[in-house]
């Protein structure tokens, strides 16, 4: 009932950037918080940025000062500017957001994206 579609992903030289995108689609009532989790090969998936439905905003610390994450709520969209890159950068980056349904008893549910892949070469 609820889609999750990542796009920016791809490849790019160390210091550049990249600008994600994750757009949900489907029967939304509304949504809560949104977020953007990697998954580096042999790793733990771990949490990149995350923002809430009024805009606060938290940072993994490794990309404190080079990521920003930002949503337009009329649009669905959660968006990670993505500045500076290095090749520990490298990894699947997947959308996640807390969604409640449009539908009887407005179910609220954890949904997550199919992942696009950034690599940053050195």
């Amino acid at each position: 009932q609820v889609q999750l579609v990542e796009s920016g992903g791809g490849l790019v030289q160390a210091g550049g950037s990249l600008r994600l995108s994750c757009v949900a689609s489907g029967s939304i009532s509304s949504i809560n918080a949104m977020g953007w989790y990697r998954q580096a090969p042999g790793k733990q998936r771990e949490l990149v940025a995350a923002i809430s439905s009024g805009g606060s905003t938290k940072y993994a610390d490794s990309v404190k000062g080079r990521f920003t994450i930002s949503r337009d709520n009329a649009k669905n969209t959660v968006y990670l500017q993505m500045n500076r890159l290095k090749p520990e950068d490298t990894a699947v980056y997947y959308c996640n957001a807390i969604i409640r349904l449009a539908t009887v008893g407005g179910y609220v549910g954890d949904y997550w994206g199919q992942g696009t892949q950034v690599t940053v070469s050195s």
